[in-house]
């Protein structure tokens, strides 16, 4: 059973980071991949990016469908289903501070787990080593997931 610092379960995590297009949604689908509706999941970001092609190729290498995800933000989050969370896992520093003012209102923990943003890649070499980095990315998140929520 995974437990909040508090000693509470945790029955709803939210993954965020700076434009829910890459890290978050990879952890959200990962997440869900992992615990199926054992665990409610969503991600948010900071601002509002555009879903990223080598997200969801790399997911998608895993068996886990993440095209029909549509990024958005934690205020969009709150509009749409409130921001009732357990635990708030950031993967950016920008993230990371937008959460520590949100609990200010809300009772959720707050882990950060800094996490490299792939798309720095972009042009830095043929698809295959950008995608590489993606994959370096996406086995992090696999691993922090099943080590921290099992």
């Amino acid at each position: 059973m995974v437990q909040t610092a508090a000693g509470r379960q945790v029955q709803a995590v939210l993954f965020a980071c700076g434009q829910n297009s890459i890290r978050s949604p990879m952890a959200e689908a990962i997440a869900r991949h992992y615990f199926g509706k054992s665990l409610y999941v969503q991600s948010a970001g900071v601002k509002k990016g555009e879903l990223d092609g080598f997200a969801v190729a790399v997911l998608d290498e895993m068996g886990i469908d993440a095209s029909k995800h549509r990024p958005r933000t934690f205020e969009e989050l709150e509009e749409w289903e409130g921001l009732n969370f357990d635990l708030i896992v950031t993967l950016s520093p920008e993230a990371h501070h937008k959460a520590l003012d949100l609990t200010r209102t809300t009772a959720a923990d707050v882990e950060y787990w800094p996490t490299p943003d792939p798309s720095v890649s972009h042009g830095l070499g043929s698809r295959e080593q950008v995608l590489d980095h993606y994959r370096a990315v996406r086995d992090m998140l696999a691993s922090k997931i099943t080590g921290r929520l099992r």
